[in-house]
């Protein structure tokens, strides 16, 4: 059973929803910690002053931001705390918007809200208000004494029988947001003739259809865990040098050709094999004429 994580309220105009908030991800990365190659023992990580060698106890340590190489402003704890957001337990909405006006880039960490005690009716009306008119609410929040910017929205049809439930996500500040102009490598100028347009064009409809998050995997993952076990277990694993050829550049229409027709041979219905032939009958001979009467 899921555990809640934060507890508040949503304001919107004068309406208050209570709610509890969980998160919407379980992240299953692997993760693996130092050791001594000779011991096995796991490496101590040590604070230590690098001009003098000796390790610093977590009490002398301050927050120092970085002005130039080697040059410090001193922050002090009780500093930074009197500019801390107020800590409310509200997420107030600011304003509905569409959801196809955010870019997904602006979204970071999914949770789900679930209604408080007195709030399920507030909480279904929220939720039913916004599905209907496909809004979603820019809302900011405080979450551990740092203020967040976050997306309120309806979710439902996850998978076959989850129920409604209005998710939110913490957002990107546009400041925090690289502008694409900032990369170099991006091209200027392409010509692109209609034909390959139109091959391209037809080789995404070909692999177009329904999103099934279930299809797709961390296989890198599933492989080291099963490498693990098989390590666990005494298994030698023999690596295999692998070498890099260098690639040849591809003709990009072939490419594209080539790409549609293995696509459609494998969307393609199996061929029926054709049905035997019925051996030919031989034609019946010619009847005897019926002898004349005399």
């Amino acid at each position: 059973m899921a555990r809640s994580i934060w507890t508040g309220t949503i304001s919107f105009g004068l309406v208050t929803v209570p709610v509890k908030m969980y998160s919407a991800v379980s992240r299953k990365s692997v993760r693996f910690h130092q050791l001594n190659k000779a011991t096995g023992s796991r490496i101590a990580q040590k604070r230590v002053d690098p001009t003098t060698g000796d390790e610093v106890d977590y009490a002398d340590i301050v927050k120092g931001y970085e002005l130039a190489p080697d040059r410090y402003v001193i922050i002090e704890p009780e500093e930074l705390e009197a500019l801390d957001p107020k800590k409310t337990k509200t997420i107030d909405i600011l304003d509905f918007v569409s959801l196809d006006e955010i870019d997904p880039i602006f979204y970071d960490h999914p949770y789900y809200l679930a209604p408080a005690t007195g709030g399920a009716k507030p909480y279904r009306l929220l939720l039913e208000a916004m599905r209907e008119t496909g809004k979603v609410g820019i809302a900011k929040v405080v979450i551990r004494q740092k203020e967040n910017l976050v997306a309120l929205r309806p979710m439902e049809g996850l998978t076959e029988d989850s129920p409604p439930v209005l998710g939110m996500a913490t957002m990107i500040f546009a400041d925090e947001v690289v502008d694409p102009k900032r990369i170099d490598d991006l091209p200027e100028d392409v010509d692109i003739n209609q034909r390959e347009l139109d091959i391209a064009e037809q080789l995404v409809e070909s692999l177009a259809g329904p999103f099934e998050p279930e299809k797709y995997t961390d296989e890198y993952r599933n492989q080291v865990l099963e490498m693990i076990e098989r390590k666990a277990a005494g298994e030698e694993i023999a690596v295999q040098p692998q070498v890099e050829e260098e690639a040849p550049v591809p003709d990009l229409m072939a490419a594209l050709k080539a790409s549609l027709d293995a696509v459609r041979g494998e969307s393609a219905p199996a061929k029926k094999p054709a049905a035997k032939k019925a051996p030919a009958k031989k034609a019946a001979a010619p009847r005897k004429k019926a002898a004349a009467k005399k």
